[in-house]
């Protein structure tokens, strides 16, 4: 069995590689966690007022002084480091159900992020290195 192997399933590490984010450099992760804690009374005063619409969320942070994240046609970054987005969906009761709420991410190095969502039920704030595939978010479970 691989070492951290999860369930004990063949190749569970090399499956959810994925999954797993970078690695962040000392002064990357400190730098992450100065931007978290810009972040958070944000999102707490959001949540309080019962305000997670992504364009809520996003104007607050925009607020901030972060630009917002733009992309070339080639899909490639053309500037800005703050992405807000809607929840991801999930099945529930046999149909798509894309719950309220937003999902942020900040990239503050090539290597260090803020990820953080805000719901009805609760918000959060954490930092991580970014994901092979998708960022600073993490993807969704594959199979």
């Amino acid at each position: 069995m691989e070492p951290g192997a999860g369930d004990g399933a063949p190749h569970y590490n090399e499956n959810n590689g994925y999954r797993r984010p970078g690695a962040m450099s000392p002064a990357s992760a400190t730098d992450a966690a100065r931007e978290a804690d810009r972040i958070r009374p944000v999102l707490k005063r959001l949540w309080e007022r019962k305000k997670w619409d992504p364009a809520t969320v996003r104007a607050a942070l925009l607020h901030l002084g972060y630009e917002e994240e733009r992309t070339g046609s080639n899909g490639k970054p053309h500037g800005g480091t703050l992405m807000v987005r809607a929840m991801n969906s999930r099945f529930t009761d046999g149909r798509e159900v894309t719950p309220e709420g937003a999902l942020v991410g900040l990239r503050v190095h090539t290597d260090a992020c803020v990820t953080a969502f805000v719901q009805k039920s609760n918000y959060e704030v954490t930092t991580n290195g970014p994901y092979p595939e998708t960022g600073c978010f993490e993807p969704p479970s594959g199979h």
